[in-house]
Order: structure tokens, then C-alpha cells, then sequence
């Protein structure tokens, strides 16, 4: 008897992609937040998060997604 859960792998890409867009979208709405002064974020993530918004995108065009 197999152990754990199998799926296929155009199944793994398809919840890949759909996590990587959800937080894809919560980076940008965070950010979106901040820049309209409803919340605070560190200075960093201010300069981190377009950044991680970028390379989150090129991974999701990676496992065959658009952004």
C-alpha cells in the first residue's frame, strides 16, 4: 500500500501557480496599504517587496502561469 498522496505533475504546477498568486496578490496589497498610510511596514520590505513581487512573478511564468 503507497504512503501519502500522489498527484501528477500538471497538478503540482497548478497549485504551485495558485499559491504563488495568492501571495503574490497579499505582497501587493500590503504594499498597496502602506503607500496609502493605512499601515506601517518596514523600510526594508518597502524596498524588498516590489523585488519579491518580481521574482515571484518570473517564477510563476516559469511553471507555465501568467501574471
Amino acid at each position: 500500500m503507497a504512503r501519502g498522496l500522489e498527484i501528477d505533475f500538471e497538478t503540482a504546477d497548478r497549485i504551485t501557480i495558485l499559491t504563488l498568486k495568492e501571495h503574490v496578490g497579499y505582497l501587493k496589497e500590503e504594499l498597496r496599504q502602506h503607500v496609502k498610510q493605512e499601515t506601517w511596514m518596514h523600510s526594508e520590505d518597502v524596498v524588498d517587496t516590489p523585488i519579491r513581487i518580481s521574482q515571484l512573478e518570473a517564477v510563476i511564468k516559469y511553471f507555465g502561469g501568467s501574471v
